[in-house]
């Protein structure tokens, strides 16, 4: 039962993952700051996803 667990924990992190990346690439910001938030994403998804949480989206 661990591996389904795993597997789904895993497959609802991949969705917020996509999310948050959809969400800067169609925010107002400028396209280096869009890279850069995508990058820190990509290179640090669990710290990456709580920064961009507290300090990325405006309204």
């Amino acid at each position: 039962m661990g591996i389904e667990v795993g597997g789904l924990l895993g497959l609802i992190w991949l969705i917020i993952l996509v999310w948050a990346i959809v969400k800067v690439a169609k925010s107002p910001a400028g396209p280096v700051a869009k890279l850069l938030w995508i990058l820190v994403l990509l290179l640090f998804p669990l710290v990456g996803l709580i920064v961009w949480l507290l300090m990325g989206p405006k309204g």
